[in-house]
């Protein structure tokens, strides 16, 4: 499905690594009818006959865009919101709008520094000092669904 709404929230996985944690990202902007946009270098692959063999078969409600790279994205996208362990906002404490685009970065190295600087950024709370960051599909149900809260869209 390929539908574009810039007055509702998206979800971005920048450079997405594992394919298990974008299936399970995609399965979550599906069920919460929440478009999911992938920034290329996409490092597996995601046409139709890959995931039918790997059981997706949620995968034809997603509503699912791919863009060639960042600046393709900035040139369809809204507001960006950083999702990032150097985040200089609480993820719960920040004002979401009802046209942000939520932003992860890769699993290995996380979102571009330039991107960080230029964008506002939040960060999930870590309590153990000895756990350096949650798995990419909890932290994006977490953001999405804290700004879905403050939306009023739950």
């Amino acid at each position: 499905m390929q539908t574009q709404n810039n007055q509702m929230l998206n979800v971005v996985l920048v450079y997405p690594e594992i394919p298990p944690n974008t299936g399970n990202i995609a399965r979550t902007c599906a069920a919460s009818q929440t478009p999911l946009h992938l920034v290329e270098p996409i490092n597996f692959d995601i046409s139709d006959r890959a995931v039918k063999r790997a059981g997706l078969d949620y995968w034809p409600y997603v509503d699912l865009h791919t863009h060639k790279d960042l600046d393709a994205l900035a040139a369809v996208s809204g507001r960006w919101i950083c999702f990032s362990a150097h985040g200089t906002q609480h993820f719960s404490e920040f004002n979401y709008q009802p046209n942000d685009w939520l932003l992860f970065g890769s699993e290995s190295s996380g979102l571009p520094k330039s991107v960080l600087a230029a964008h506002e950024s939040v960060y999930i709370p870590i309590a153990h000092p000895k756990v350096r960051s949650l798995n990419l599909s909890v932290c994006v149900a977490l953001g999405l669904f804290e700004a879905k809260r403050q939306l009023g869209l739950l």
